[in-house]
């Protein structure tokens, strides 16, 4: 082979290896750490590590709303966004309180045991969020003073990974301001 030619295929076969591995590079997917329009929750990776008060900062949406003992969470069987009979007795009860306090906004957090997708666990904490929304409406609360907001799995209240944590994980939980 003269020289010419070597130099050539030398040139050639750089040209191609730089192809495939820009090539390659552009076919992998990178999980985008910034929500999809609409999204409620980032992929927070590892939450159930956190300590509460670094829980609660990360889950805080908006800075005006509070925990309160004055609302009483409610629960939801198995990848079900239903009122179970138990729930609407709690519901009626934060009805009561709710009608009592007018000045009060509720934000109604949708949440979920681990299993699932992530989407899916987005879109179940929302049914959940809108189910007890709208008991609150049919009891006769302004609609305008109740927000819903879904977490899907990421704002676990028992990180653990059985049946006891999971039922304590599917929720609604309320936090509310003035």
């Amino acid at each position: 082979m003269s020289r010419m030619n070597k130099k050539f295929f030398s040139i050639m076969y750089v040209a191609v290896a730089l192809t495939a591995a820009v090539s390659l590079g552009a076919c992998s997917t990178k999980k985008s750490s910034l929500p999809d329009e609409g999204s409620k929750v980032t992929d927070q990776g590892g939450m159930s590590d956190l300590t509460d008060e670094e829980r609660e900062q990360l889950g805080a949406r908006d800075p005006g709303f509070a925990d309160t003992s004055a609302l009483e969470d409610v629960r939801f069987d198995f990848d079900k966004s239903d009122l179970r009979s138990d729930a609407r007795d709690i519901l009626n009860r934060n009805a009561e309180w709710i009608m009592a306090n007018p000045n009060v906004k509720v934000q109604i957090e949708g949440h979920c045991d681990e299993r699932g997708t992530e989407e899916y666990n987005l879109a179940l904490g929302e049914r959940r969020a809108n189910s007890v929304k709208n008991f609150f409406i049919s009891l006769g609360i302004d609609g305008e003073r109740l927000y819903t907001i879904s977490y899907g799995e990421e704002l676990p209240i028992d990180p653990g990974h059985d049946e006891s944590a999971w039922v304590k994980n599917r929720r609604a939980h309320f936090l509310v301001t003035q």
